[in-house]
């Protein structure tokens, strides 16, 4: 078969997770199969960057932006100049009027239930949205997600027959281990002027992250429940809600909240590994590969309990309700102060993560292929 992939996501610069899962199943397709072509559509400047691994894989330099006319009428084109016999789309921004074969990855839909404000603030943009969107599932000839909490949800939301939606998990990529090195622990806390203890945020600092309500759950630790601790908050902060960057403004401890922004591929791990809790209180997540990320570094994990991450996490992790800033400082509490819970957690977390492998994700992402 002729396979094209939009990559135009591809990286960790990129967009988070699905720029993580382009890279980690592409690289890992490419190792397993010898008898498809392969035709990757990318931007630059990871297009110029990019080595081909193989004859069988070839790039296109493309210059669309998700989400844009250009995505619906000369990516359009360029697909159909191409004659794939499927493609891929790894999110569900998809060429509306294409004819053919292709099947869509669907992480979660969280833009459904927190659209944000470019969607809220202009009609076109939401009907759009819900076209774009309604035609990916309905078109596809298979839906992959990364949890059965989003197959769930599409399920009921968009009235899609179970048999066409495959779960196939995530996984992680070797960088995320212990580290036997302390000395770039200790540098990497020296570096960000982190002095204490520490919990820890990354990715994307939007409404349905809550981080405002994390930032009072750090107020309560601190003010309430005497814990002299430090928080990170890595990622890059969004113009679009202002409202993080003023939660953070109005803490009491706003000098004891650490803001890195932007945090490159090689200090991710050394943050996991540092922190003594990672907590993810966000109101939707499709798969939470921080979370597993972060277990593999032997960190654990506190988490929203109405998201996908106790089920991918399940037993390895502590849970509180999102909506409640006192039960989310409650939770942190108690792991924080419980060292057996603690030791008990970390070694539960390491050991189930095994289950997690980019290799499996492709082998499965594959048989999709063939089977379509």
């Amino acid at each position: 078969m002729k396979i094209g992939i939009d990559c135009r996501m591809y990286g960790p610069e990129s967009t988070t997770g699905i720029g993580n899962y382009i890279k980690n199943l592409t690289s890992n397709l490419f190792l397993i199969d010898k008898k498809n072509d392969y035709i990757l559509f990318m931007k630059d400047p990871i297009f110029s960057s990019f080595s081909l691994p193989g004859k069988k894989v070839k790039k296109v330099k493309i210059d669309f932006p998700w989400y844009s006319f250009a995505e619906q009428t000369a990516f359009l084109k360029i697909l159909l100049e191409h004659k794939l016999d499927l493609i891929h789309f790894p999110q569900f921004n998809i060429p509306i009027f294409y004819p053919k074969k292709f099947i869509v990855t669907i992480h979660d839909i969280t833009p459904k239930f927190f659209p944000g404000p470019n969607i809220k603030k202009s009609l076109v943009r939401r009907i759009c949205y819900h076209k774009v969107f309604n035609s990916a599932v309905k078109k596809s000839k298979k839906i992959i997600t990364v949890s059965n909490h989003t197959k769930n949800q599409i399920v009921k939301n968009f009235n899609t027959p179970k048999d066409k939606i495959k779960v196939i998990y995530l996984g992680i990529e070797e960088k995320f281990k212990l580290i036997s090195n302390k000395k770039q622990i200790t540098d990497l806390m020296s570096e960000y002027g982190i002095s204490k203890p520490f919990i820890f945020y990354v990715g994307v600092w939007r409404d349905h992250k809550n981080l405002p309500n994390l930032v009072e759950a750090f107020d309560i630790l601190k003010n309430h429940l005497n814990l002299d601790i430090q928080m990170v908050l890595g990622g890059n902060p969004d113009d679009r809600y202002p409202e993080i960057i003023k939660a953070v403004e109005k803490s009491k401890n706003r000098n004891d909240i650490i803001m890195p922004g932007f945090i490159s591929e090689n200090e991710l791990p050394i943050f996991y590994n540092a922190a003594e809790l990672f907590v993810l209180p966000s109101f939707c997540e499709g798969f939470g590969l921080v979370a597993i990320e972060s277990l593999a570094c032997g960190t654990p994990v506190a988490s929203s309990n109405t998201t996908s991450v106790p089920e991918i996490i399940q037993d390895s992790g502590i849970y509180f309700n999102p909506e409640n800033p006192k039960d989310i400082a409650a939770a942190i509490k108690n792991i924080l102060t419980d060292r057996e819970a603690y030791l008990s957690l970390k070694i539960r977390g390491m050991e189930h993560v095994k289950k997690y492998s980019w290799l499996n994700c492709a082998k499965k992402t594959l048989q999709v292929y063939q089977s379509v």
